[in-house]
């Protein structure tokens, strides 16, 4: 990695026009006492219907270009973090969600997994030993039942936490594995896990402190669903690959 590597951080966004600035100029602040990488943000607006791309198209104008706009008119988190990461030049590309659930203040050390300890992939854990979480019940349960449903379809996939929205890879490992991706919304990021363990790419995760926001876009029981329909297709797509490779 160079001396001072270049960092693209995605923020995806869905009707965040309330907090999207907010969580620019904290951003931003956080760059400004964080030396040794060269930081941009990259707001990616994905079918917002209340103003978040015009805003993002002014958070741009006026942070250029520490602050690139990206409107997208399609809904979906995986679709935003692909566009981003493609069009990215950066070293490394990240993620984190809008709502800076998690501690913007580890954003540096995620980061440094993958530009001073050799990961492929960094990934926060809310579940991980030494994680500081405060969450509702319901939202403890559903992270850790899915885990264990990940488990039973990945068993020799070691993590903690798969959808944690604080993410950092190398910019040609993200490459690779987003054009392989076919979920383009809250599955991506275990899809893009699996894909990262099939590579055989050195997954790294961080404890993190992360506070729950109550106005959360997440529907829990349809993600759920979409998250069981995923993995059943990721885990026929495994028995293929295998099978394949016993044909050879």
């Amino acid at each position: 990695m160079p001396s001072e590597p270049a960092v693209d951080v995605v923020i995806p966004c869905y009707n965040e026009v309330k907090v999207l600035r907010g969580s620019v100029e904290q951003t931003l602040a956080l760059f400004d006492r964080t030396p040794g990488f060269r930081w941009r943000i990259v707001i990616a607006d994905n079918g917002s219907t209340d103003g978040t791309g015009d805003l993002a198209r002014q958070l741009e104008a006026e942070y250029a270009p520490r602050v690139k706009a990206m409107v997208l008119p399609i809904k979906g988190r995986g679709f935003a973090l692909r566009e981003a990461w493609l069009a990215s030049d950066a070293d490394v590309v990240a993620y984190m969600d809008v709502d800076l659930s998690t501690d913007l203040e580890q954003l540096p050390d995620l980061v440094r997994l993958v530009t001073e300890r050799g990961c492929d992939v960094a990934i926060g854990s809310r579940l991980a030993r030494g994680a500081q979480t405060k969450r509702s019940l319901k939202r403890e349960i559903t992270s850790r039942g899915y885990v264990a449903l990940i488990r039973v379809f990945f068993p020799r996939l070691r993590i903690t936490d798969a959808q944690c929205g604080f993410k950092a890879l190398r910019r040609e490992v993200a490459q690779e594995l987003v054009r392989q991706t076919r979920n383009g919304m809250w599955f991506f990021d275990t899809e893009l896990l699996i894909l990262a363990y099939w590579a055989g790419y050195r997954i790294c995760e961080l404890p993190v402190r992360w506070v729950e926001d109550p106005d959360t876009k997440v529907k829990i029981l349809r993600t759920a669903l979409e998250d069981i329909r995923g993995l059943c297709r990721m885990r026929w797509a495994g028995w293929r690959r295998s099978t394949s490779r016993k044909a050879v």
